[in-house]
């Protein structure tokens, strides 16, 4: 029977060599399969292999017991199941999948922002865990375009090498092919142009600015898987996604002052009742800030 510190040891190395995580997914990960060591009790790679559906859910139910919400009952679950693949592999099995389990609902109600430490810090988060630098300064880069300038995915990776050189404002083509301008703040160029100092392909003018890994364009869904693995060892909600740095982005701004017209123009939105979701969300905001704050709401 192996020994349960094998086990993590031998998951933690997967992670760290063969998937190139980066030190802080690894430790969340590992924590997450001790604990369902813990709960097995004696376990090696074959009786991991076989635990099924059932067996997940049992577990995913005790820690339900524990305390822990939809948002990290949802992220548990997807190490694990990750952590199984590989058990099941070690065991010899071919094509090796994870048991069906569903993930719990998490709410969809307003847009959700991050705070503005939680969007740097998602940004530097994968690049931190990237395979290789260039990705790492590709993705940041992508996000800081997404906070910084209020972009949607898709506009950011449809720049081309012509929007070089870069300087204070962007322009960019949204939904039904309207232009409009944006500002580019330093610490977004600074970001953008590190990408391009690190990249292994050469700018060219209609060629995708952010390239893939094989040097075509990069797709949205590389951006959003990354996204989700650094939010993991950052604790940060399923809700911190690409699109949430644009709620973030428009709602900093209203706090801060912006008139909803301006705040139009740069999210891009066709009509004034897309942008006024973001008065609701401000509120929102400001109403968990008194809620902590009020003393007669902490009594």
């Amino acid at each position: 029977m192996a020994q349960k510190a094998d086990l993590l040891e031998a998951w933690g190395t997967h992670l760290a060599q063969g998937r190139r995580r980066s030190p802080h997914t690894v430790r969340a990960y590992v924590a997450t399969a001790g604990r369902l060591l813990d709960s097995l009790g004696e376990a090696d790679w074959h009786r991991l292999a076989v635990l099924d559906a059932a067996g997940l859910r049992a577990h995913l139910a005790a820690r339900r017991q524990d305390g822990i919400g939809n948002v990290s009952a949802a992220r548990e679950l997807s190490a694990l199941k990750a952590f199984l693949i590989f058990a099941r592999e070690k065991a010899g099995i071919a094509q090796a999948s994870a048991p069906r389990v569903k993930g719990p609902r998490v709410k969809k109600g307003l847009p959700r922002p991050v705070t503005p430490d939680e969007a740097v810090g998602l940004a530097e988060g994968v690049r931190d865990d990237a395979s290789e630098p260039w990705i790492g300064a590709r993705d940041r880069a992508v996000l800081m375009l997404l906070y910084g300038s209020g972009l949607r995915i898709a506009e950011a990776l449809s720049l081309t090498g012509a929007a070089l050189p870069l300087g204070e404002t962007l322009t960019v083509t949204g939904k039904g092919g309207k232009p409009r301008m944006v500002p580019l703040l330093l610490a977004v160029r600074n970001a953008v142009t590190e990408y391009l100092t690190l990249s292994p392909w050469p700018v060219e003018r209609d060629k995708a600015l952010f390239r893939g890994a094989k040097g075509g364009p990069l797709s949205q869904g590389m951006v959003q898987k990354a996204v989700a693995r650094a939010r993991v060892w950052l604790g940060l909600p399923a809700s911190a996604t690409p699109h949430a740095l644009r709620h973030s982005f428009a709602t900093h701004l209203l706090g801060a002052g912006a008139d909803l017209r301006s705040l139009q123009e740069l999210l891009g939105h066709a009509s004034l009742g897309s942008t006024q979701i973001y008065t609701k969300v401000d509120a929102a905001t400001l109403l968990d800030v008194y809620r902590n704050a009020h003393p007669r709401e902490r009594d």
